[in-house]
């Protein structure tokens, strides 16, 4: 189902979403159909309802690991068009690669779109997405479970008309546009390089681990697991809105707000009190508040954290199963930190799941979009 906004229907829209929430409408109930799609009166429904489809099949592309139908969406005779659907492919053949590691088989992978800004362009059309994906999956071992992380995106792509070659063969109902350029923070593209992911005794450590409960935490990492859930943005739960904290700058156009995101967590969330070191005020963070690797040095030397595991993935693998929710983990890449994610949680085999901004990321597996063998993890044990 979609359902199009227009102005003399936004009162029973709002209407619809408080009922929605007021009622406990759980989010699993989502599928590939049901999408919310705001637009304004001037755009065409045609054009939504194709925006809309072209995400459905790429979804489905991917979750079937079919490069043929995920290059029916491209105009590969472009350069750009060319371009994006060959980063999509390399995407697919990650994610699959991460499953076979993994030791898990995905089972749905379903979007929520929001369509923000559509303008003509040429023949065709420039539109602005925010786009919440959520990936359901189970482990090989334990079908009867269904565990799912959630990845937020923002994306500008062109869509012009298909050209006659293109166009022979395909019945009416199919699509009549395709992508010709697409521009994303891809959460992936740190792994695109595809080189294989050695899976020798991987399966068998994540396999054998058993999930811990986790009840004698304290308040304080609740509160911070809390905050970091609500504010994760494009990512999150649809009760949350999408959002960041408006009370702080988003420094995403300046270079990453992964970094930002961590001290909200660590301040508004688990009570860490400012100082002259690591502040934010008047709409600015200091270096330690807003960039990784001061960060990560400042919580180390001044006592707040220390070092549980550090090394490539292989090497922390076994470590990270004592990270607590509240802790964090920094990213390393050419000796320097350039990412932080802060635990939020564990799946049924134990397995650390991680929240983050930059891209937006809801409970997802610690490594996933990671996995280049010259990534190096310190885990971070922060003492709340």
């Amino acid at each position: 189902m979609l359902i199009i906004i227009r102005k003399n229907h936004r009162i029973l829209f709002l209407f619809l979403v408080f009922l929605a929430i007021g009622t406990g409408i759980s989010y699993r109930n989502y599928s590939l159909n049901n999408y919310i799609i705001p637009i304004n009166s001037e755009i065409n429904e045609q054009i939504s309802c194709l925006i809309k489809n072209i995400i459905d099949t790429r979804n489905q592309a991917i979750l079937n690991n079919d490069p043929d139908t995920l290059g029916l969406l491209y105009n590969r005779e472009m350069r750009n068009g060319l371009w994006a659907y060959e980063h999509e492919l390399k995407k697919m053949k990650y994610l699959h690669s991460w499953e076979e590691k993994q030791g898990i088989y995905y089972k749905n992978i379903s979007s929520i779109v929001f369509l923000r800004k559509l303008t003509k362009k040429n023949d065709g059309f420039t539109a602005n997405l925010m786009v919440n994906t959520r990936y359901e999956y189970s482990y090989e071992d334990s079908p009867e479970i269904t565990e799912f992380f959630q990845i937020g995106t923002y994306h500008s792509l062109d869509l012009m008309p298909a050209s006659p070659s293109d166009e022979e063969g395909r019945a009416p109902e199919e699509l009549n546009l395709l992508i010709t350029r697409e521009w994303y923070t891809d959460p992936f593209a740190d792994s695109l390089q595809l080189e294989k992911i050695e899976n020798e005794g991987i399966r068998e450590t994540i396999f054998s681990a058993v999930k811990k409960e986790r009840t004698e935490i304290s308040e304080r990492r609740k509160k911070a697991v809390a905050y970091a859930d609500k504010y994760c943005g494009a990512a999150s739960l649809p009760e949350y809105n999408f959002q960041y904290n408006p009370a702080y700058r988003n420094y995403n156009n300046l270079g990453g707000d992964c970094t930002n995101f961590a001290s909200q967590i660590l301040y508004e969330g688990g009570s860490f009190p400012k100082n002259n070191n690591w502040n934010y005020s008047r709409g600015s963070g200091s270096s330690s508040w807003v960039n990784a690797s001061a960060f990560h040095n400042y919580m180390i030397y001044s006592g707040r954290a220390s070092i549980i595991a550090s090394g490539k993935y292989r090497d922390v693998l076994n470590s990270s199963y004592k990270l607590l929710p509240g802790d964090y983990i920094a990213y390393e890449r050419k000796g320097k930190i350039c990412h932080i994610s802060v635990v939020t949680g564990a799946d049924s085999k134990g397995y650390i799941l991680v929240n983050s901004h930059n891209t937006d990321r809801y409970r997802v597996p610690w490594d996933l979009g990671w996995s280049n063998k010259n990534i190096r993890f310190k885990l971070v044990r922060v003492h709340y």
